[in-house]
């Protein structure tokens, strides 16, 4: 058996946590719809990326109602109606931004600004629900139960289909849940968080949360925003190379940190090791390690070029082997903080009393 080959297509879906919503492994972004950020694809090539996306069997397509300033809901809304495919489409798309100066409720995650958000989506989408709505990020001033039993409303009113939260620390969610479950509200059915070779923060709260609690997780900016795909060199005074990254430079945009930290460099001098020794591309690498990791139920990916869509389609058509894995493994490894000790296997062990002792499969309800 040839072991870089990886029997895996966008037809191979996956049920979204605790759910019986089916969606595809990898999930089409669309962040880049709409060229209002001065680094988007216009709408005849965004056409094309959601035609081939379907073409290849994906169903879960992702947006936001702040992506280009609601340019990216609006041709989807378009392209949806024109190929008449919303019924066999994973329609996401998300709350929180869209902040008017001077308005205190024009942003956030109350009740308020959830109705308000919703509608406009539900109008540039030409849609009369939405399949999975998504806070988009964590708000420190509304009660989670206010965000939980709005959601929950919006469900039974049918507006809604399912809802999941991105973006949130996880107390949060564990809260939330905790809330649902008690009270009989539906629950949270997925977690979107940031998760890559250079950010694999999730590993030590999210994940174990989402297994424990019944979450699907959905990874964004696998990529890194373009770090990993290995089109940007170091250099003396930071880094070259051309991409919507160097759009943001100077800005303060928290991204930017990615590319001046001595380890991800690192990270990505054995991401290209390994991509040469599977003859593949490093985004190919990249985004195919981040598909197969625990938890990981659907992995967004974006493209502004039809030929950057087929690279990301490219990343299931291959495995990679135990020994190239764990040099990946071994590079991108978290840091290890001092409550770390007290969670790994050693100190587990001790609690034990040096005992073997199975863990039995629990049902949860």
């Amino acid at each position: 058996m040839n072991t870089n080959q990886r029997i895996e297509s966008l037809c191979e879906y996956r049920l979204l946590g605790k759910t019986g919503l089916r969606v595809s492994p990898l999930c089409l972004g669309t962040m880049t719809f709409g060229d209002n950020w001065g680094w988007g694809s216009e709408k005849s090539t965004a056409k094309d990326i959601f035609d081939r996306y379907r073409a290849a069997g994906g169903n879960f397509i992702d947006t936001a109602d702040a992506y280009t300033d609601g340019k990216s809901e609006e041709l989807l809304g378009e392209f949806m109606k024109e190929e008449r495919c919303r019924e066999s489409l994973v329609l996401a798309t998300k709350f929180t931004y869209g902040a008017t100066p001077g308005d205190p409720n024009s942003g956030g995650n109350s009740r308020k600004t959830i109705y308000r958000s919703l509608q406009a989506s539900l109008e540039r989408l030409q849609t009369d629900y939405i399949d999975l709505y998504w806070l988009h990020t964590y708000d420190d001033l509304t009660p989670v139960e206010e965000v939980v039993y709005t959601l929950n409303d919006l469900v039974h009113q049918g507006k809604i289909r399912y809802f999941g939260l991105s973006d949130t620390p996880a107390w949060y969610a564990t809260r939330a849940q905790t809330i649902a479950e008690l009270r009989g509200l539906e629950r949270v059915a997925a977690l979107q968080m940031e998760y890559s070779l250079v950010s694999r923060n999730l590993e030590k709260e999210h994940r174990p949360l989402a297994s424990e609690l019944g979450m699907g997780i959905c990874a964004w900016s696998p990529l890194a925003s373009g770090f990993l795909t290995g089109k940007y060199k170091r250099t003396s005074d930071g880094f070259s190379g051309e991409g919507r990254v160097k759009t943001v430079q100077g800005s303060g945009n928290p991204v930017m940190e990615k590319f001046t930290q001595d380890k991800n460099w690192k990270i990505l001098d054995a991401l290209q090791g390994v991509a040469e020794e599977l003859g593949r591309k490093p985004a190919e690498v990249a985004l195919n390690w981040v598909t197969g990791r625990p938890g990981i139920t659907s992995t967004l990916i974006g493209a502004t070029k039809p030929e950057q869509l087929e690279a990301n389609l490219n990343a299931l058509n291959f495995e990679i082997p135990e020994g190239l894995a764990r040099r990946l493994e071994q590079a991108s490894r978290p840091d290890v903080t001092e409550l770390d000790h007290f969670f790994a296997p050693e100190l587990q062990n001790w609690i034990r009393g040096g005992t073997r002792i199975t863990r039995t499969a629990r049902s949860r309800t």
